[in-house]
């Protein structure tokens, strides 16, 4: 699988280490916008990573701020992304088995390293459900294109 990923400068150390971990589980890993370790905004970075994710150049993404938070808005404002921002095993996974999340989002600074690693594998290796959930994701780009949801 193809995984781009990117961070602001809080993240630049996590995702070196998901791009090892990535390769080693068999993935094809691309940073994009590298943040040499100046600030950088993260806007600018998840903006880069969801646009990848939409067009189909990758099909997941990961993004890392100093919260994850500020990634996560920011990826989800791009039409076909469903960011899930993560800070444990239970959210990675239900992302992807209930909402097939393609961007996984993750705090630099509020989790260790050892858990984000963990919460990378389970959202990699989780799979969509689809049924019921099918039905829900239709909504969700009805609303996405500015129609009502329970039309």
């Amino acid at each position: 699988m193809r995984i781009s990923l990117g961070s602001d400068h809080r993240g630049v150390s996590l995702v070196q280490s998901f791009v090892a971990q990535l390769r080693g589980a068999g993935h094809d890993p691309v940073v994009l916008g590298e943040c040499s370790g100046a600030s950088c905004d993260y806007p600018d970075i998840a903006w880069l990573v969801a646009n990848a994710v939409a067009r189909g150049e990758s099909d997941r993404g990961i993004l890392v701020c100093g919260t994850g938070i500020g990634m996560c808005i920011a990826a989800n404002k791009v039409d076909g992304i469903r960011a899930a921002l993560a800070s444990d095993e239970l959210a990675a996974q239900l992302s992807r088995s209930h909402n097939d999340a393609n961007v996984l989002c993750l705090s630099a600074d509020l989790i260790g390293p050892i858990l984000a690693k963990r919460i990378l594998d389970v959202w990699v290796s989780t799979a969509f459900e689809g049924g019921r959930h099918e039905r829900r994701l239709a909504k969700i780009t009805r609303i996405e294109h500015g129609q009502d949801p329970s039309s």
